[in-house]
């Protein structure tokens, strides 16, 4: 679960967007702009001029909010990641020994791996950015307007039930072409100087996370744990606005109806129960992916889950949730602060690019 995104300003920010992994899906609409207009007036032509040119600095902006937020982010998601797979690693003889909580896991790494270790796996997920952008603008009109259903016309059931199609499917379409380097981002960010294998690493960069698990497993090994990471979105979406639209009516009436910090609030605390709830979704589908290259396997998302809970308990299915929320506050005070300083040097904000 990720972070929050910065909103767009006006009719120049229109395709900024508010990615995240288990979040609603992009609120902005990419137009393809034709080869050529000729039925369109000089002037109109000018105005798609622009709006492409508008749209590459949004795009190219958006990248650097998300390099940015990211980057200052990574500490604790490798600490979450390391907390959430440590069993994993114990199994596999990579960690002596499990962590204690989130300060002793940032310690160890700290001592046993040196303070740049922290940002581990950061570059693959910089890296995804661009092309799940690139892939939300090409799914996003084609699946909104399979399932285009509006809540006041067509019916609260039949809106939510096309909400959870549409954002499901082009989630999983666009998923299933970056699939590969969130895979890779959490090898190498699980991937421990262990005490066990005499201080060495397992894989020496991303690339080498590609040749040997292609080498081990072949391509199937770089998809362990899409069909789940599937379902995920799909369930998040579902509570995120089952939630949402359950207790905003209850809550937000009278002064609060209009009141923009009970309303963010009331999101913030949404989004952290949604991604609670669907957590162990996460937990399954990584603990599926640090067995790529291994000589045990699971069999399948409901294999592991099974023999998590069986094994390790229903506890060990939230683990590194704590350090999930502290990541999601963390870049959302980081998003916030340079939202503001873009503010300031450009006039604008142009977005970020959690997730």
């Amino acid at each position: 679960m990720n972070g929050m995104s910065g909103e767009g300003h006006g009719k120049k920010n229109r395709y900024l967007k508010q990615p995240t992994y288990f979040k609603p899906f992009l609120p902005f609409t990419f137009q393809t702009l034709p080869s050529s207009f000729p039925h369109q007036k000089p002037n109109a032509m000018a105005e798609k001029k622009n709006d492409t040119k508008s749209f590459a600095i949004d795009f190219l902006m958006g990248g650097v909010s998300a390099a940015v937020s990211k980057t200052a982010a990574a500490p604790i998601e490798r600490v979450k990641l390391l907390i959430q797979n440590q069993d994993e690693m114990i199994k596999q003889g990579r960690l002596s020994s499990p962590y204690k909580g989130i300060g002793d896991c940032f310690s160890r790494v700290i001592k046993e791996e040196g303070t740049g270790s922290l940002w581990r796996g950061n570059l693959a997920n910089v890296i995804r950015y661009f092309p799940t952008q690139a892939l939300n603008f090409a799914f996003k009109d084609y699946f909104k307007r399979m399932f285009g259903f509006k809540k006041d016309k067509d019916g609260y059931w039949k809106w939510f039930a096309g909400n959870l199609a549409s954002g499901g499917m082009a989630g999983a379409s666009s998923l299933f072409f970056v699939y590969s380097l969130d895979y890779a981002r959490t090898r190498l960010a699980n991937d421990n100087k262990s005490a066990k294998k005499g201080g060495e690493r397992q894989f020496n960069g991303l690339i080498d996370v590609y040749r040997k698990t292609l080498a081990t497993d072949g391509v199937a090994g770089l998809y362990r744990g899409f069909v789940i990471s599937c379902v995920g979105i799909v369930v998040y979406r579902g509570l995120y606005f089952g939630l949402y639209d359950s207790i905003k009516p209850v809550v937000l009436t009278g002064n609060l109806q209009n009141n923009f910090l009970a309303s963010f609030l009331l999101g913030w605390g949404i989004t952290i129960g949604a991604g609670l709830a669907s957590y162990p979704i996460d937990t399954v589908r990584r603990r599926m992916m640090m067995t790529s290259g291994a000589a045990v396997k699971y069999r399948s998302s409901a294999h592991a889950f099974a023999e998590i809970v069986k094994n390790e308990g229903t506890k060990s299915l939230f683990k590194g949730a704590g350090a999930n929320i502290l990541r999601a506050v963390a870049g959302a005070g980081v998003l916030s602060g340079y939202d503001q300083l873009q503010i300031l040097l450009f006039g604008k904000s142009y977005g970020s690019g959690s997730g």
